[in-house]
């Protein structure tokens, strides 16, 4: 390093050695923190001294060799160019004051442990070199010099005043000597001052940096090289080692990240000061802060203020902090694993009996491995309830395990372990299947309480150990035991939950009174978990109501994903997805994705990704259905899913299927599912799905079978609504292919008379199948219908599928133009829609369709629609392609209203009733389309 910012100390120090090789000598002490670039000035100042003539001997102090007797003074000796007598002569002085120094006590007067002839003979073999030569004695670090050395020099220095030697020490500000009067005695000479360095300045800093790494690396992160070193030269080389080492991995850091380096620079500051220092950063590296540290150690609180400034000065610390925590983690890596841990016990203590943070207090204990105090399972549970409610799920699993490992009390170590499942299943569902076998043995002991014995049955059922869970909800059921409120509450919740998604097992639950639900729902959370869960379930039984929409968005609205609110979130945004309102889930959807994923809830995010490729594909989004359909899979392993595997997997084969990847959803497919599911609400999905596949592919037999098993199953559960699976509009058209229009018709208009006004979407699918069924002639008019419906419903794909159809049907009624123009809408759809396999049949009919207008182009009757107005022409034009007046009007910018008046005129004009008797003489061309 160059000497940046110490060019007056080192003027000062040539000035003093002018004065020395003149015959003047002159004593310096060049003082300043740990690691401020004291040796770095010195062995510079040693070289410039050689040039100029003088001879330069030195010597370090070493805290590990302060016990050894005239240590410096023989590195002097031994430096020094002595003649073969001198030097013999120097070292039987050295060998004869060590022995009279050791053999006197540790507490015995400095002026007679060493024999004052041997103290002027050693300084007299230095003095008669100076008059060979002139002399610079440099002794770094002499703070750390033993007892007999210091003595011994600070002798010399009296003596050097009128010798041509100068005499260079450097010390630690806050260094503590072996002879604590020697800094004072030395600055009592009048030959004698002291070189003052203090950490390096924010300039000082940015130049060392663009010296070495270039001005860019300096001016990219300006002050934050300073504020992370604190002027400290030795911290910023180490951080620049590390930026170095990150930089020679690839482009040049986006931060500037302390790193392995970092902190070996801070505990080489900490090994060079004084050994007081090391258990005050050990002690301030436990807790992060300085407060309690005296009672941690059991010291003085002016020690630890002397300590705390002396590491502050280093530059160490500031604001009694590290500056980093690579520094702390550096400083406790050092510290032996039985001491640490007993610190974070001892700060444990301290921390609880001080009013601390429950948080505060548990990370203690973790680091410690526990605590026997009565009071550490209880702090644990509420570090871990708070931990889960601020999304830091890793840190609530590790409290609830040791809590779990340290609880004496049987019942209470289940309901922990249970608190412990729950937490687990936010980051991955199949890891708390490891506390199964534990908590169903405390179930049959009578050890697990009836709220914990519910959720151990909805895990049970997810994984698919069914049989597991009729036993535990038989148990809970057949115990005799008094429910407490827990238990009924989650009885009273569970009872819609599992009519949406489990109802084979709705008759296991036991029965409570609607007294005992009325008193058990207290809490607001639990109100709310309840309320979604029947609304779900009323969505499924009764059919959506327009009045849901208000209430569920209220409880999404007062919902956040805490520790018992995925149900409630979960319940809520299907009941809308599957009240026809996927508009209004989507965001809702998307927000507590955003959550889930900032909490760090893998498990949670997934699940609402499943949800959101639901509800992407019942608005025709396939490939938004794709995306999150594959990114819940990949968020947890297929293990992990259980029975609700179908869920997302049913979306990923739906949207994948109408994207013509049939590879990849023969791969999805040949993935195996628990068999359990097809007991479940996800294994109506995944049937529904397989069969859209087999639809797809030409296989109608297959999917046939499919639609009608999971027929079978919506009514044996009573969830025989066309909002969770249009199964008839399904089978209808499996037998279509399988040429029985018949049959087909009948269930298409079973399907109609069963959507009432509630499900447009599901209606307009099931008038495209009846329309299949029709006159050609008559099919127009419900084609028109069903995509007046499914305009209202959302669903981009399944209008596409209507206006394909309804291209087909104008092409059999010879209206090719008007063909053309449907055909050209249902191609942009479906690109829309990424469903690649309608839009390439749509493309052959297209280019079918124009050669046949153009060869009868030349017989069509004259255009009629000269009589139109402008305004008239264009609304006519956009209804004889098939929008609806609602699309009319957000296109040419008027009111609906407007847009019927144009109607009305232009069927007056044209002597016609209805939008189908439109002639085939408008043209799209003559408007521009918005």
């Amino acid at each position: 390093m160059s000497l940046i910012e110490r060019q007056e100390a080192l003027a000062s120090l040539e000035g003093s050695l002018t004065s020395a090789i003149k015959g003047k000598g002159r004593v310096a002490l060049v003082s300043g923190a740990v690691a401020t670039g004291k040796s770095e000035l010195l062995h510079a100042f040693a070289e410039h001294a050689a040039e100029l003539g003088a001879l330069p001997i030195t010597a370090t102090g070493s805290l590990a060799e302060r016990d050894m007797p005239f240590g410096v003074l023989g590195q002097l000796v031994h430096d020094a160019p002595l003649v073969l007598a001198e030097r013999e002569r120097a070292m039987a002085l050295l060998q004869e004051g060590a022995r009279a120094f050791a053999s006197s006590g540790p507490d015995a007067d400095p002026l007679k442990q060493v024999d004052a002839q041997i103290v002027h003979a050693l300084c007299t073999v230095l003095l008669e070199l100076s008059e060979r030569c002139p002399l610079m004695i440099v002794v770094d670090d002499v703070h750390h010099a033993d007892r007999a050395s210091l003595l011994c020099l600070a002798y010399l220095c009296r003596r050097v005043r009128f010798a041509s030697i100068i005499v260079v020490f450097s010390h630690s500000t806050h260094g503590r000597y072996a002879e604590t009067s020697f800094p004072t005695e030395l600055m009592r000479q009048p030959h004698s001052h002291r070189v003052q360095l203090a950490p390096l300045t924010r300039a000082g800093v940015l130049g060392m940096v663009a010296e070495r790494l270039g001005p860019g690396a300096a001016e990219r992160f300006g002050g934050e090289w300073h504020a992370l070193t604190g002027g400290n030269p030795l911290l910023a080389a180490g951080l620049m080692d590390d930026y170095q080492a990150a930089a020679h991995a690839g482009e040049p850091p986006a931060a500037l990240v302390p790193g392995e380096a970092y902190g070996q620079a801070v505990l080489a500051c900490l090994h060079r000061a004084d050994a007081k220092m090391l258990p005050v950063a050990w002690g301030l590296g436990v807790l992060g802060r300085p407060d309690s540290l005296a009672r941690l150690l059991g010291v003085s609180q002016e020690y630890i203020t002397r300590e705390l400034n002396t590491l502050e000065a280093a530059g160490l610390l500031a604001g009694g902090t590290f500056r980093h925590e690579a520094a702390r983690a550096a400083v406790l890596a050092e510290l032996d694993a039985g001491e640490r841990a007993d610190l974070h016990r001892r700060a444990a203590r301290l921390d609880y009996d001080g009013g601390g943070s429950t948080t505060a207090v548990a990370d203690h204990l973790i680091s410690a491995g526990g605590v026997d105090d009565p009071w550490a399972v209880e702090v644990l549970e509420d570090a871990a309830r708070h931990a889960l409610r601020d999304g830091r799920v890793e840190a609530a699993v590790e409290y609830l395990r040791l809590a779990s490992r340290t609880c004496a009390d049987d019942r209470h170590r289940y309901r922990i372990t249970t608190a412990l499942m729950r937490a687990e299943w936010r980051i991955n569902p199949s890891t708390p299947t490891g506390h199964f076998p534990e908590l169903t043995d405390a179930l049959r002991r009578g050890r697990l309480r009836g709220g914990d014995a519910v959720v151990l049955a909805k895990a049970l059922l997810w994984h698919g150990r069914l049989q597991d869970a009729e036993d535990v909800l038989k148990h809970l059921g057949e115990s005799g035991e008094k429910l407490d409120a827990d238990a009924i509450t989650e009885l009273v919740v569970a009872r819609p939950w599992l009519r949406c998604s489990y109802a084979p097992f709705l008759a296991h639950l036991p029965q409570v009174t609607s007294e005992q639900s009325r008193a058990a729902i207290l809490t607001v959370a639990a109100y709310r978990r309840l309320e979604s869960s029947v609304t779900l379930a009323a969505v499924l039984t009764r059919g959506p109501r327009e009045e849901i929409v208000s209430g569920v968005e209220r409880i999404l609205r007062s919902t956040r994903l805490d520790e018992m609110s995925m149900d409630t979130v979960e319940s809520a945004l299907l009941a809308l997805t599957y009240g026809g309102r996927p508009d209004k889930a989507a965001p809702w959807c998307d927000l507590f994705i955003d959550e889930a994923s900032s909490r760090r809830a893998p498990s949670r995010q997934a699940r609402l990704s499943a949800i959101r490729a639901e509800i992407a594909l019942r608005q025709g989004d396939m490939l938004g259905a794709e995306f999150h359909g594959r990114l819940a899979l990949d968020t947890i392993p297929a293990s992990g899913w259980g029975v609700a595997l179908g869920g997302p997997l049913s979306s990923l084969v739906i949207a994948s299927t109408a994207m013509g990847k049939y590879e990849a959803v023969n791969e999805l497919l040949d993935q195996p599912v628990p068999e359990a599911m097809f007991q479940t609400r996800w294994g109506l999905h995944y049937l529904h799905a397989r069969g859209r596949y087999s639809l797809a592919t030409d296989h109608p037999q297959l999917a046939l079978r499919d639609f009608q098993r999971c027929g079978e199953l919506m009514g044996k559960w009573d969830l025989d609504v066309p909002w969770l699976i249009p199964w008839r509009a399904e089978v209808a058209e499996a037998c279509l292919r399988l040429g029985r229009p018949d049959q087909a018709r009948r269930l298409a208009e079973e399907q109609i008379r069963r959507c009432g006004a509630g499900a447009p979407r599901v209606h307009g699918i099931a008038m495209r199948l009846l329309a299949a069924t029709s006159e050609p002639r008559h099919r127009p008019m419900l084609l028109r219908q069903a995509g007046d419906l499914l305009q209202s419903g959302g669903d981009r794909y399944e209008l596409a599928r209507v206006l394909a159809d309804l291209t087909e049907a104008f092409h059999a009624l010879g209206e090719y133009r008007r063909a053309g123009m449907i055909g050209g809408r249902a191609r942009a759809v479906a690109q829309e829609c990424h469903a690649d396999p309608l839009h390439r049949s749509l493309a052959r009919e297209g280019e079918a369709g124009a050669a046949t207008a153009a060869a009868g182009a030349a017989t069509e009757a004259p255009d009629v629609t000269a009589i139109l107005s402008d305004a008239e022409r264009r609304v006519a034009v956009l209804a004889a392609a098939g929008y609806t007046n609602r699309e009319i009007a957000d296109k040419l910018y008027v009111t609906v209203s407007t847009v019927e008046q144009h109607l009305t005129r232009t069927y007056r004009k044209l002597d016609i009733t209805s939008r189908a008797e439109l002639p085939s003489t408008l043209q799209l061309g003559t408007i521009m389309p918005a």
